[in-house]
């Protein structure tokens, strides 16, 4: 992928990296065996990291004497509670699926744990206006298609999951293929090419 400029939150570093911070996030689905929809929230373009950006909900992990991924567990579900008011959610009925790593050459950087959840019955997703100002169900390409019609500013890894989700017939479909999937990390590299930014991930040629 290739950029000329930096997406929100993914300004460079002009010196040397800075330790990423623990995070996670869920990909919360809908449309059992019928179709697959994820939940979208928009952040408040006001805020200091990715304003504006539709991403997943998720936020940073609390510092925690707990091993494992239980933490992560955790704070997903918080986030899910605070930025879509979706309560009822199991941490251990989380379904692990990715775990990516900021580029080092990026100045604000996560260790970010996906989990992937279905919309539990009765709840319904609303965003508090402050730190999320809009959402939406989307099917994957839909999603993928507002981006490159500029209607919907997504960030690097949204991108690369939704393009992963868009395998996927049904959130059934997606939720069992999921379960025992072995994760393994990601980190992404950017390369500069005068003034084009190129974002490779793992087995790309020059990576």
């Amino acid at each position: 992928m290739e950029t000329d400029r930096p997406g929100p939150g993914e300004e460079l570093n002009s010196d040397q990296a800075t330790n990423p911070r623990l995070a996670a996030t869920v990909m919360l689905v809908r449309g059992g065996s019928e179709t697959l929809e994820v939940l979208l929230v928009q952040r408040n373009p006001h805020a200091r990291f990715m304003g504006g950006a539709w991403v997943f909900p998720g936020g940073a992990v609390d510092a925690d004497e707990e091993a494992g991924d239980a933490p992560h567990r955790t704070a997903a579900v918080r986030e899910l509670g605070e930025e879509a008011a979706v309560q009822g959610v199991d941490p251990l009925a989380l379904i692990p699926f990715s775990r990516w790593i900021t580029p080092a050459q990026v100045q604000i950087r996560f260790d970010t744990h996906f989990f992937l959840a279905p919309l539990p019955p009765g709840q319904e997703a609303r965003i508090d206006g402050r730190e999320c100002v809009d959402l939406g169900w989307f099917t994957p390409p839909a999603a993928l298609d507002a981006h490159r019609a500029g209607e919907l500013a997504l960030v690097f890894p949204t991108i690369k999951h939704l393009e992963q989700l868009s395998a996927f017939s049904s959130s059934q479909e997606l939720l069992a293929h999921a379960r025992g999937r072995e994760v393994q990390p990601v980190e992404p590299r950017v390369v500069l090419e005068g003034e084009v930014a190129r974002l490779l991930l793992p087995g790309d040629p020059g990576y």
